[in-house]
């Protein structure tokens, strides 16, 4: 019999030794050090980013302990918050939000303005990861001292608004910066849930991409207060013009904002500069009108009323995966819908009376 080779593949092999450390100096990272509330509220007062950033983190995290804490620096931040004028800007992927942001902020900080860019980047559904490159796309503003760029996963949350991004918004102003520029990934329903946050509406445009002509998508379009034709340079000028006097058009057929503000569309160019001015004295115009006639301050008390509405909602459905007798409830009225023995619909009510009679219990 023919002995069997040492080096044949059936037998386990050594592995490649492992490379030695490049720095033997180099420490592991040492973990995060969650500080008293006073020391994050003082920072965040003090206009430290450093201690900004950590904030945010805490309002981000889905730690129960992280998520007491952080309550109690909004609460703190709350009465030097409300001092800024918050922009949303969104638009279909490829439009050159980011760039935009890029060149319209650097207009904005050197007008000796504070700018905090809150930059939701899309969490994958399958592994919940992000990239968060929005500060790659903005080198230039990103080292600038009045300026914050934060970008946050979107997580679970509806269009992939991140879940806690009004909380942020109130710690930038804390913090003192007086212009709040929000990106959505621009995936549709995320629209509604930003236009909740801010004071003005962005919507960015292609020329020539078919959204001009394709039905005007309605929804949008009512949301948004000014309309802005990107890539306005070069061989694109004239297909750009054709595209905002087509979007004027289309913005006759829409109804009249509560604001009194007629929505207005311009085109910019990120790389010549092109129409940034413009766009910048246009927005002052829309909060001297909205300020004069109340709407702005009106409009941020329906929206403190319905994010207070939401929050309810999210605490709500906290506490129902977090009861672990529901949780077992939940899974056998689950199994029920899968094999086809009871509605959807009526899973929803059976679970929901089940809540309810464990909450009267507790009562009891």
């Amino acid at each position: 019999m023919k002995k069997k080779s040492d080096k044949s593949a059936l037998n386990i092999q050594n592995g490649v030794e492992p490379l030695p450390n490049i720095n033997p100096y180099l420490k592991p990272p040492k973990k995060a050090e969650i500080k008293d509330p006073e020391y994050y509220i003082k920072g965040i007062l003090d206009g430290n980013l450093s201690v900004l950033s950590k904030a945010i983190t805490l309002i981000e995290s889905y730690k129960h302990e992280h998520r007491i804490l952080a309550r109690i620096i909004v609460e703190k931040c709350l009465p030097y918050s409300g001092n800024s004028i918050r922009i949303g800007v969104t638009g279909v992927p490829g439009v050159g939000k980011s760039t935009f942001i890029e060149h319209f902020g650097q207009l904005i900080v050197n007008k000796n303005h504070k700018l905090a860019v809150l930059a939701v980047d899309p969490s994958s559904e399958k592994t919940k990861g992000s990239i968060l490159g929005d500060k790659t796309r903005m080198e230039n503003l990103s080292v600038h001292p009045n300026a914050f760029i934060r970008p946050s996963p979107s997580g679970c949350t509806l269009g992939g608004v991140a879940r806690r991004t009004r909380e942020s918004i109130i710690l930038c102003e804390a913090a003192g910066f007086d212009v709040i520029m929000i990106e959505t990934v621009g995936v549709g329903q995320s629209e509604t849930v930003v236009n909740q946050m801010v004071d003005v509406f962005l919507l960015l445009m292609l020329a020539g991409s078919g959204d001009e002509l394709q039905g005007i998508k309605r929804g949008i379009m009512e949301m948004a207060d000014i309309i802005v034709i990107t890539k306005a340079d070069g061989d694109n000028i004239k297909r750009c013009e054709i595209a905002a006097h087509e979007f004027k058009n289309a913005l006759h057929y829409m109804p009249l904002p509560e604001s009194g503000w007629t929505p207005q569309v311009l085109t910019c160019s990120s790389i010549t500069g092109f129409g940034m001015n413009e766009l910048w004295q246009m927005l002052q115009q829309y909060f001297e009108l909205v300020k004069s006639t109340q709407y702005f301050n009106i409009r941020r008390n329906t929206q403190a009323k319905h994010w207070m509405y939401e929050t309810f909602n999210d605490l709500i459905k906290e506490e129902l995966l977090q009861n672990k007798e529901l949780n077992q409830i939940i899974a056998q009225y689950e199994q029920l819908v899968l094999n086809n023995k009871i509605s959807s619909i009526a899973a929803a009510e059976a679970i929901f009376q089940k809540f309810i009679d464990s909450l009267k219990s507790k009562n009891h």
